[in-house]
């Protein structure tokens, strides 16, 4: 069997663990595979670069996952109903997507004993871990800068706010699910709004992994707990790797080599 290769989409990727982490199971496990990311501005070409570049599978990071939703020839039921893919995988030449975001998410915040959410953003991170706590029980709510991509999540049933209209009550988790903090020393919303409602509620997490951003400092300076992205992308990233190899090898098999990713410098 020929070399296999994968890779990550998105803009920006130089940050990006998942290769690493990926490529330390292919090397556990000793697979003939590789690994790579690409920096892709023009989220309508995804489908080509997939194709042009002969992977057999990709992960798909922010802001193109409502793209690879697009790019695909068939959809899981779950990554059909949010909108939103991060994994595609090759099978006889056509792409199978899915989304192993939600599923993922789920595991991370499943220490918290908090049901009342407060969202920060309406990407397809967004959409994806909505539905699938919705799913669960949670009542969530989405806050986000303008108004258009809260429409998909009204007709879901979501409470929705934006900047503007937002009236601040108790939340009993807030996540940051946009980049504000990725490159920058932005925050997720205005500070007014995060000043008020990050006092009354009991932890506070962010799907940026590897940094303290400035939201998760702001929480830090009001003694709330605190969680960045690590979680997510490694169980998401687990489940990405079942899907790449067709199930031949289990989460619990593939979640130790990929957590060697965070050890090394």
């Amino acid at each position: 069997m020929p070399k296999q290769h994968f890779a990550l989409f998105g803009n920006p990727v130089s940050h990006s663990k998942s290769p690493l982490m990926h490529n330390l199971v292919f090397g556990a496990l000793g697979l003939d595979a590789c690994y790579g990311r690409y920096l892709l501005e023009d989220g309508t070409l995804l489908r080509e670069k997939f194709l042009t570049l002969g992977l057999k599978g990709a992960n798909i990071t922010v802001p193109h996952k409502e793209h690879a939703y697009r790019a695909c020839d068939h959809l899981d039921p779950f990554a059909q109903k949010v909108g939103a893919v991060n994994t595609i995988v090759k099978r006889e030449g056509e792409l199978y997507g899915y989304n192993t975001d939600a599923p993922g998410f789920l595991r991370a915040i499943s220490a918290f004993e908090s049901r009342k959410v407060l969202f920060l953003g309406a990407g397809g991170t967004a959409q994806a871990t909505a539905a699938i706590l919705a799913e669960e029980g949670y009542e969530v709510t989405i806050l986000n800068r303008s108004a258009g991509r809260l429409e998909k999540f009204r007709q879901q049933g979501f409470a929705c706010y934006t900047f503007e209209t937002f009236r601040p009550e108790v939340f009993e988790l807030i996540i940051n699910m946009t980049s504000a903090g990725l490159k920058d020393e932005a925050l997720p919303a205005p500070a007014e709004i995060l000043e008020t409602i990050i006092p009354q509620t009991k932890a506070c997490i962010d799907v940026i992994y590897g940094k303290e951003t400035p939201f998760l400092r702001l929480a830090k300076q009001h003694n709330k707990p605190t969680k960045d992205g690590t979680d997510m992308l490694l169980y998401q990233g687990a489940i990405a790797f079942e899907y790449f190899m067709d199930s031949k090898y289990r989460f619990d098999e593939v979640l130790p080599h990929m957590q060697r990713a965070f050890e090394l410098n």
